[in-house]
């Protein structure tokens, strides 16, 4: 007899955010198996690898590590092929195509939605540059089929539970639907504050990829004389590495402890772009480093300005570089970042998932952990 429940997750190659909030279903559902496109093993924590896990037809694809993203036009039909039908309730955490897995006749599908799919929607040029050319035509094509589909499957979802009421508000824009709101969950117990004093640098933490505007970052910082401590690796690094003065330093991946280091150092913590919610801004705040953010987007779950740091409308470098001047000229109390951090607690995050699953399916309630 298979298990009551399964999970579904895009896919399984490093341990970010999304791969956090697997994490905590795979602790409500002991035993689960998750079904994805493909794992590259070891990449995820161990909680989430020791459940069965169960993978799509591309798991042998060539060259799949480091080249996935080269298959996205096959994701709907691998996800589609992944044997999920059995299982009374599926739980998906999904900011692809995850969402799109075909429950059994009589199943309860709830969707946890890190945002519908950014490059398919609003966000092409970012990932991939402006479309010129027989490619750019072939390219606009695969991404036109990838949004019917999209917008085709988002029925099989019964109930979506959304990061943040940006990412509610997308999934209302483009599948006609309606989320609850439920925040991510952040570690805040190994987050806090600590003896260090506050003499840092600047601190991003981000892919380096366009959309997260690390290049405006860098032209603020130098514009004000201050150090640029930026943790994240993506394809923009060696234009980045480029446009960047003696003060700025890419860090690429760093350490728990280091990243923890960090953001105790940190004179603020630093998001130019816009952002579907933003885990590192709460982990900053529990850190006791106040947070400088474009005014949009996830950040207004979290930040009130003026109070936990300061929000800013102007996108520019000038505008950026204004805003932290301004911030640096305030004053924070740190165990007030740190109070508005543990709203978003894991404790906080579980209980409240597990409050939301049983009300969807009330069979829940003697089945999770």
């Amino acid at each position: 007899m298979s298990a009551p429940i399964g999970l579904v997750h895009d896919w399984l190659t490093g341990q970010r955010g999304g791969e956090n909030v697997l994490a905590e279903m795979a602790r409500l559902c002991p035993g689960a198996p998750i079904y994805t496109l493909f794992h590259f093993p070891g990449s995820v924590a161990a909680e989430i690898e020791a459940h069965p896990i169960v993978t799509s037809f591309l798991q042998r694809a060539p060259a799949l590590d480091p080249g996935y993203r080269y298959y996205l036009p096959l994701f709907p039909l691998a996800i589609e092929d992944l044997p999920v039908g059995d299982h009374r309730l599926l739980l998906s955490t999904s900011h692809c195509v995850a969402k799109g897995a075909r429950p059994g006749p009589g199943a309860v599908h709830v969707c946890y939605c890190h945002t519908p799919m950014r490059y398919a929607w609003d966000q092409q040029e970012a990932y991939f540059g402006p479309a010129r050319g027989p490619l750019g035509r072939l390219r606009g094509a695969i991404l036109a089929r990838l949004r019917r589909w999209d917008v085709a499957s988002a029925s099989r979802v019964h109930h979506y539970l959304a990061n943040s009421r940006f990412v509610a508000g997308r999934i209302r824009d483009y599948y006609g639907r309606s989320a609850e709101v439920l925040p991510p969950p952040v570690d805040t117990a190994f987050f806090q504050p600590g003896p260090e004093p506050r003499d840092g640098p600047v601190v991003m933490v981000a892919a380096l990829a366009p959309y997260k505007k690390v290049d405006l970052a860098i032209q603020a910082c130098e514009r004000l004389g201050l150090p640029l401590a930026v943790v994240g690796e993506g394809p923009e690094r060696a234009r980045l590495e480029r446009l960047a003065g003696a003060s700025t330093r890419l860090l690429g991946r760093v350490s728990r402890d280091e990243l923890r280091r960090l953001y105790r150092k940190a004179i603020c913590y630093l998001q130019p772009g816009i952002e579907d919610f933003g885990i590192a801004t709460v982990e900053a705040l529990a850190c006791g480093a106040p947070v400088v953010a474009r005014g949009a987007g996830g950040v207004l779950d979290i930040v009130v300005s003026g109070e936990h740091g300061l929000l800013f409308d102007d996108p520019s470098a000038e505008g950026i570089a204004a805003a932290i001047d301004k911030a640096r000229q305030m004053e924070f109390n740190s165990m007030n970042l740190r109070e508005r951090a543990e709203d978003f607690a894991a404790a906080r995050f579980a209980r409240r998932l597990k409050e939301s699953i049983i009300s969807y399916w009330p069979e829940a309630e003697g089945i999770l952990a």
